[in-house]
């Protein structure tokens, strides 16, 4: 390997590391920041870290902010790290551009380009015009995985949709009865307890209230308070059921078809509960309800089920990851108390594969978690392609 060879390695390694420490930075604001995506930044010399710094809340500073005024003068001649273009507009905070050059930053790295349509590189030709070396790509998988509920919203204005459910090794989720509790372990349930707690809202179908009487609720607390909720066609959820009687407290949206009778409609939200009516359906569609979702910023939607919702999400595409905890226990039943009870595939083959699967030990439990693959993914991959030569990827 010649000299110049061996040096880009090691400047792709470099790259990779100070991203990587800046991704860990950025995964701070988990729950805090959305709409907005997770970002991080770390200034470097040389070698030497300098500073680090995230996006801490939602209207807050930004990380390249926050980590060039830690670095004070070091930043001057410095290289800065952020996973993802900075900013060129005046929103909440000033744009992130400024308060670079004012630092005095010689370099930026950013993992990928942000479609945001006030930036949609503008950023990053903001810097270059103003004299700045801008390299684009280094840690972008990583980072684009990490913003993906962000990403998916701006291309699609619906939010990212995390399909869950527990099951036995046999594939069901509860007896023939309906008795479910408990097929994960606590272990499993404390965890899902904090996915909750960074949700933007939790969905349910009706039938799923009537039978367990659910809270879904984040226990404790997470950084946000998730609204519930529930696909009910004909408005037949409890007014004394948990999340009728709770719904003063925790929001709480039930959507219905144009035809739910409207005595029903009318107890309902005078309980409380927010009714969202599909005027021209009798039953709601799933794109009626993510648009208004997506309309009002929310960013990550975990459908925990029964059987016929998530299959109703999958068979109309609109799942994009799944998270799947299977127990060591097996019901034996002969009855169709499944996870997922859609259309179905006429031949294996046809089934869908996920891609970038995980999997992990969660007490006794598996842990498997997926991504569902879609057209606006292919998108969100192109904002790491290297444009100009000078945004080649050192990766």
């Amino acid at each position: 390997m010649n000299m110049r060879a061996n040096r880009d390695v090691n400047e792709s390694a470099r790259a990779r590391a100070w991203m990587g420490r800046a991704l860990e930075e950025a995964a701070r604001g988990r729950g805090r920041v959305e709409p907005n995506p997770m970002v991080g930044a770390v200034v470097v010399q040389g070698d030497e870290l300098v500073a680090v710094g995230h996006h801490g809340r939602f209207g807050g500073p930004h990380a390249e902010v926050v980590a060039l005024e830690a670095a004070g003068g070091r930043a001057r001649g410095a290289t800065l790290y952020v996973t993802l273009e900075p900013c060129c507009h005046h929103g909440k905070t000033p744009p992130c551009t400024e308060a670079i050059l004012g630092a005095g930053v010689s370099r930026v790295v950013a993992a990928h380009r942000d479609p945001f349509p006030k930036v949609a590189g503008g950023g990053l030709a903001r810097l270059r015009a103003a004299g700045v070396e801008v390299v684009v790509g280094a840690g972008a998988e990583a980072a684009l995985a990490l913003n993906a509920p962000y990403l998916k919203r701006l291309f699609t204005g619906f939010p990212y949709v995390i399909a869950k459910w527990a099951m036995t090794l046999d594939g069901k989720t509860a007896v023939a009865g309906g008795d479910s509790r408990w097929i994960s372990s606590a272990e499993s349930r404390s965890l899902v307890h904090q996915v909750r707690g960074r949700m933007d809202a939790i969905l349910v179908g009706v039938g799923t209230v009537i039978a367990d009487d659910p809270q879904l609720t984040a226990r404790p607390p997470g950084p946000r308070t998730p609204a519930r909720i529930v696909l009910d066609s004909r408005a037949r959820t409890p007014v004394d059921s948990t999340l009728v009687r709770t719904a003063r407290e925790i929001p709480t949206i039930l959507v219905v078809g144009g035809d739910a009778p409207s005595d029903a409609v009318n107890r309902l939200r005078e309980s409380g509960c927010e009714l969202l009516i599909d005027p021209g359906a009798e039953r709601p569609s799933l794109d009626f309800l993510l648009g208004e979702l997506g309309r009002r910023g929310m960013t990550n939607l975990l459908v925990e089920g029964g059987g016929f919702v998530l299959g109703s999400f999958l068979d109309q595409g609109r799942v994009d990851e799944v998270d799947v905890y299977i127990a060591a226990l097996l019901e034996g039943g002969d009855h169709a108390r499944t996870a997922v009870r859609g259309r179905g595939r006429a031949l294996m083959s046809d089934s869908l594969r996920l891609r970038d699967v995980r999997r992990s030990f969660v007490g006794d439990d598996v842990r498997i978690q997926g991504e569902v693959p879609a057209a606006w993914r292919e998108a969100m991959d192109r904002l790491s392609e290297p444009a100009p030569p000078d945004e080649a990827d050192p990766s």
